[in-house]
């Protein structure tokens, strides 16, 4: 991993320079916006990047980079100035704290965690893509659900299709089991998303556990329940931004905050969608909800 960072490094620099004396040369600031490498992060990826376009800056993409931690490091070596990150996230793998509390207090605390670091988290967007478990909506309504709770008196006449790691991982099966006493009549197996999904349209499963920004959620109709005693930590996406960054270009933050504040988890199933469901490009979805937003954002 090491080798595979230092060679990202050494291809990148070579085209930083020449898109930094490009962007000096016309009088833009040069930013540089990464992100990981799945659906949501290269869509809000695109968002930021045509935003900080609109506001005059020359903007380098560095998407797709891979995991959290490769993003980080990235940050970390000033190889990129941003990225979309995720609260539970940064706090519990980057800071490897706790993440019980608030979503405020979680945001809060990671906030404080990066400062050190040199990095700067903004204040959240709407979105909270979170650990979530669903089902039919006529499974619901006939049993009566809409929390964990009521799931709890039930489970143990549902199976469960969930990913490989859940039935070991702390805030999956052992933990529906030590926070609602649920225990499942069956637990099945599906590493992929997409084959959990296909399972419970397909009755092959009661439940899934899935995450709340998920496309399918919304256009297959699906019913969420709502974690009513905060098993799961909130996971909200924020910018996180080196601090000298922020201090270069003043607009940054302004930018970025007039699309947090037009993004909830409803749009970001539907721009997934848009990506995974109808085929189109991250760029292309991203342009069409700013124009629509009226953020002006640059073809």
């Amino acid at each position: 991993m090491k080798l595979a960072r230092r060679s990202l490094a050494l291809l990148a620099w070579p085209a930083v320079a020449q898109v930094k004396a490009h962007a000096q040369a016309q009088g833009r600031p040069l930013r540089r916006v990464g992100s990981k490498n799945f659906t949501e992060q290269l869509v809000v990826g695109e968002l930021y990047a045509q935003a900080l376009e609109a506001a005059g800056a020359q903007v380098q993409r560095r998407l797709n980079l891979g995991g959290t931690l490769i993003a980080q490091q990235a940050l970390l070596a000033g190889e990129i100035d941003l990225y979309p990150e995720y609260t539970g996230t940064g706090l519990g793998v980057v800071l490897r704290a706790g993440t019980e509390g608030s979503a405020d207090q979680v945001w809060q605390r990671v906030r404080q965690g990066y400062r050190p670091l040199g990095l700067e988290w903004l204040p959240p967007s709407g979105i909270d893509n979170g650990n979530v478990l669903l089902l039919l909506p006529a499974t619901a309504q006939r049993l009566g659900l809409q929390t964990l709770s009521d799931l709890a008196r039930v489970a143990s006449t549902l199976t469960l299709a969930a990913g490989n790691e859940f039935a070991g991982r702390a805030d999956g099966l052992p933990g529906l089991e030590r926070v609602y006493g649920l225990k499942f009549r069956r637990f099945r197996q599906f590493a992929a998303l997409g084959l959990r999904y296909a399972a419970l349209r397909h009755g092959q499963a009661d439940v899934v556990n899935g995450y709340a920004t998920d496309w399918q959620i919304a256009s297959l109709g699906f019913t969420a329940l709502r974690d009513d005693r905060a098993l799961w930590p909130p996971y909200q996406l924020a910018a996180v931004v080196r601090q000298p960054a922020l201090a270069a270009f003043p607009p940054l933050a302004a930018a970025l905050a007039r699309v947090d504040a037009r993004l909830d988890n409803a749009v970001m199933q539907r721009l997934n969608a848009q990506v995974d469901q109808d085929g189109e490009e991250p760029r292309d979805v991203a342009r069409a909800f700013l124009r629509l937003a009226g953020l002006g954002a640059a073809g």
